[in-house]
């Protein structure tokens, strides 16, 4: 049977997903998280609502031993499934963070916010796509924020270069960009892994594919709760949208992440950037910088470098 595995799938944005994942589609799920306690909650409520099969995995983005511990259960999990009971069908890396005031660092000495919505969901993606059965899909969760051209980026501040041997130092030499910048810098480097592996997947003839999708921004959840209450504002959020701000909503923006997963009429999406605005589930056009293919395979090989991918840790289908 279908299983999905999700990060952040026991709340907001990804547990509504979720929730869609197992109602709609009949999926099994594996939900990924820091706390397994508070994710062993949304796993009860979910089995007893869809009768689903929902497995907890405790894992820490912003630790590089955490993921491949987590991986490694996962492998154990599927493979001591009865026959077709557990068939990683998607991964949905849609767990993030923006931190605000001073800098801060993973257990690993990078950057958190590099760390988490970068490095901890390309180490996790690359540990199980072998795992991925044919059919199957990488779904990332980014944002608007990262193009500056757009009023999503203009209101946390430019995203920078894609470097990350740059960003996971960010603060240790020299002041640091602010988080702001730091959280739409991470989605860029995210679409970028997005169009990367689907080239790569493509030219090694793999049928998986891999789809970037921005839900919007969503001032009740996430990084919207940041953002000044009056955002909140029925009115506000009107005229932000009107503005041109790629507005979210719920449970809209959550119920398109678990169709982007699983539902059949994006089976032919690898490679794109949808984005869900006001309501409504599109293909868009992410920022031009994103389509940069050179620096798109740069990010991808310091990527495997911070994180110390071994030989036999590579997925054998890209070889």
């Amino acid at each position: 049977m279908s299983t999905v595995l999700i990060t952040g799938g026991h709340a907001g944005l990804g547990l509504i997903g979720a929730q869609t994942l197992a109602m709609r589609f009949g999926c099994n799920l594996i939900l990924a998280a820091r706390n397994p306690g508070k994710a062993g909650g949304a796993a009860d409520k979910l089995r007893t609502e869809t009768g689903v099969r929902v497995e907890v995995l405790e894992m820490d983005l912003n630790s590089l031993a955490s993921v491949r511990r987590a991986a490694e259960q996962c492998k154990t999990m599927l493979k001591a499934a009865p026959a077709g009971d557990l068939e990683l069908s998607s991964i949905v890396c849609n767990a993030g963070a923006q931190f605000q005031g001073p800098v801060s660092f993973s257990v690993d000495g990078y950057e958190e916010t590099f760390a988490g919505n970068c490095l901890g969901h390309f180490l996790l993606t690359n540990l199980l796509l072998d795992s991925v059965v044919a059919g199957g899909r990488i779904i990332w969760t980014v944002s608007g924020t990262h193009d500056p051209a757009l009023l999503d980026g203009k209101t946390v501040g430019t995203a920078v270069e894609p470097d990350a041997k740059a960003l996971v130092q960010q603060g240790k030499h020299g002041k640091p960009i602010s988080g702001g910048r730091r959280y739409a810098t991470s989605k860029l480097c995210t679409i970028l892994y997005s169009y990367e592996l689907a080239r790569r997947l493509r030219g090694a003839a793999v049928p998986v594919g891999s789809i970037a999708y921005d839900p919007g921004f969503i001032p009740e959840i996430g990084m919207g709760r940041m953002a000044p209450s009056i955002f909140r504002n029925s009115a506000v959020k009107f005229v932000l949208g009107k503005m041109g701000m790629t507005m979210g909503q719920m449970p809209l923006s959550g119920e398109a992440l678990g169709m982007l997963a699983i539902d059949a009429a994006f089976a032919g999406s690898s490679g794109k950037y949808f984005h869900s605005n006001n309501g409504v589930l599109s293909e868009a056009q992410s920022s031009s910088v994103s389509y940069d293919e050179t620096r798109a395979a740069k990010l991808w090989s310091d990527s495997e470098e911070l994180v110390h991918l071994g030989v036999r840790e590579r997925p054998r289908r890209l070889q």
